[in-house]
């Protein structure tokens, strides 16, 4: 079926809530992605931060089926131990001691949002509802993660949004400490936000947003969504630095594919949830949560999170040189380990497109940054033939526009 066949059926068939690549992908495996005609892709985005192992992972392969031939679904009204398993492992990387499975980062986000309030008002007995995020963060596309998220355009259209929430400058800590106030529950931001453009928060300010809400007596939440597991050089991007937080959402990678997300929080906040307080129907599956399972296994075996660092490392340097040729068209190289950002100073839509035509695929947030979430796998030359080729098509752009 011809890639012209599949849109106009597309176009018939599914809500446009995506604009597409204009290629068709068959097959995966490793750092790889393969077209109809078999044309190789190498995969600089992962599934947006999701496949963190590459595709058809041989151990991951192997837990589907040996898991998909027992049990993979009898809700969460039976005990289940791949939810324990998994749960264990969550637990002993974080700090924290609970979890909450969910299928979504999104859905991981709900229940943050859900305990902080609850936990003010049933178990501290406080009138606190109202939960404060930055500009330019991304939290989900539910009517309550889309409020909490700080970019108008994923909002318009869907007024009246919910009451309670608040955002305030990004890394204003003055800002932040005058939006607090006894009707705040939590505050909730990402370390780097992707979203947003990969940029970082500094650790001095995080920092101090920990001591504010822990003066204030609200809760610290981290959406690790797209910076956890392994992403940034740590497991968590947070222990970048001296955080702890009350509560942590994670997703994405999680799965290496499969939809699988996860609140974490601390024994007291817990309290908060009780049967029938919250629940998922899907969430935490015997199925996903042995891929799971195997995943955090396999980073913490491999040591990819120190790997992703190296290999981040190396990467900037050689992104670095580019900016350094092209200052006119390169304006900044930002991230961290393999959460990666290079912001244009033009607008990247074209640049992506050539790199897509080269056969590296990665995308385009905030209208100019070039963002990079690669497998965890990645290697250097791979990140090194994706810059030779951006180095090449920089500079035909600056030949055409010199002529």
């Amino acid at each position: 079926m011809s890639l012209k066949t599949l849109q106009n059926r597309e176009q018939k068939l599914l809500c446009p809530t995506y604009e597409r690549y204009p290629l068709e992908i068959t097959r995966g495996w490793g750092t790889r992605l393969y077209a109809p005609d078999g044309f190789q892709y190498t995969d600089l985005l992962a599934g947006i931060a999701v496949c963190v192992l590459g595709h058809c992972h041989p151990e991951i392969s192997a837990v589907l089926r040996e898991q998909g031939e027992t049990l993979i679904h009898v809700s969460n009204l039976f005990y289940q131990e791949p939810q324990l398993k998994l749960a264990r492992r969550l637990l002993d990387g974080s700090g924290l001691d609970r979890v909450f499975f969910c299928n979504s980062g999104a859905e991981a986000n709900e229940a943050a949002l859900k305990i902080a309030r609850r936990y003010k008002q049933t178990i501290c007995g406080q009138e606190a509802f109202e939960i404060i995020t930055l500009e330019g963060s991304f939290h989900g596309r539910t009517l309550a993660t889309l409020t909490a998220t700080g970019q108008a355009k994923v909002q318009e259209g869907f007024a009246p949004l919910p009451a309670g929430f608040r955002t305030v400058p990004f890394a204003d800590i003055k800002a932040l400490e005058a939006a607090l106030s006894s009707q705040t529950a939590a505050v909730l931001l990402e370390v780097i936000q992707g979203e947003g453009g990969v940029r970082e928060l500094p650790g001095e300010y995080l920092e101090q947003v920990q001591s504010l809400c822990r003066r204030q007596g609200c809760l610290f939440m981290i959406d690790e969504i797209q910076t956890g597991l392994g992403r940034t050089g740590k497991l968590w991007a947070h222990q970048h630095f001296n955080l702890q937080p009350d509560v942590l959402t994670t997703a994405k990678g999680l799965g290496n594919g499969l939809p699988l997300g996860a609140m974490l929080t601390t024994e007291d906040v817990s309290r908060a949830f009780s049967a029938g307080s919250h629940g998922s129907t899907f969430g935490g599956g015997p199925l996903v949560c042995a891929v799971g399972e195997k995943v955090l296994e396999i980073i913490e075996r491999d040591d990819l999170a120190r790997r992703a660092q190296e290999t981040g490392r190396q990467a900037v340097e050689r992104f670095c040189t580019l900016q350094a040729r092209y200052p006119e068209m390169i304006a900044d190289i930002r991230g961290q380990g393999l959460m990666l950002g290079i912001e244009l100073q033009v607008p990247a839509k074209n640049i992506w497109r050539q790199l897509l035509n080269q056969g590296f695929i990665c995308n385009v947030v905030q209208e100019t940054t070039l963002r990079l979430l690669p497998p965890l796998i990645i290697t250097a030359q791979e990140l090194f033939d994706f810059a030779d080729a951006l180095d090449q098509i920089l500079a035909k752009e600056r030949d055409a526009v010199h002529a």
